[in-house]
């Protein structure tokens, strides 16, 4: 066996390792409850209505390219996670995995059939993040991490409710954060919002 073989094999145990600790050990009744409805898309369209309306409100006209930009950073991000590396790398799920289905937890009325690496959830969310904090940066100012801490919660729900593993979401957060710096950067660069300080 070669030395790329057993570190994966040592890191596969790892990752599956601290799943169950997350997924079956750090659990109560509360977070059972609200993970499941915290990582849904649809709990947070009040606040992508919200980020639509204070940016329009506030930039007019400038807000038509920044929205165009948003759009196209969570489009990216959602492609290369789902449309190419889970299938070009194949990672079972755990809710999948034939072993490992019956001694782990899934809080969701089923397991998707997709891949598993990358977390879409944690890539599309932490390029979400980014972008924001990268655009927003003189409105948000120290306030942006919370952006971030954001990403972190859904992404960790993945983990707890059972549909990834610990190092799906990180290979998510790293993808996500590059992208979303990626098309924050262009904007910044060849368009950006004018300066703005909230009242």
């Amino acid at each position: 066996m070669g030395l790329f073989q057993k570190l994966w094999l040592w890191m596969n145990s790892m990752d599956t390792l601290l799943f169950l600790k997350i997924n079956t050990v750090y659990t109560n009744s509360f977070l059972d409850w609200a993970f499941p409805i915290w990582r849904e898309a649809t709990t947070w369209v009040p606040f992508y209505l919200f980020l639509l309306l204070f940016v329009s409100f506030n930039y007019k006209w400038r807000a038509f390219p920044w929205i165009i930009f948003f759009v196209l950073t969570i489009v990216l991000s959602d492609q290369i996670s789902s449309g190419i590396l889970k299938d070009w790398i194949g990672r079972p799920r755990p809710c999948n995995d034939l072993f490992l289905q019956f001694h782990m937890r899934l809080l969701l009325n089923r397991c998707p059939v997709s891949g598993s690496f990358t977390s879409s959830h944690a890539t599309n969310h932490f390029a979400a993040a980014m972008y924001l904090w990268l655009t927003l940066k003189p409105v948000v100012k120290k306030w942006g991490y919370l952006f971030f801490v954001w990403a972190v919660t859904i992404s960790y729900g993945q983990v707890y409710v059972g549909v990834h593993y610990p190092l799906d979401i990180l290979g998510g957060c790293i993808l996500g954060c590059g992208i979303g710096w990626a098309t924050a950067s262009f904007f910044n660069r060849r368009m950006g919002l004018p300066d703005f300080e909230l009242a």
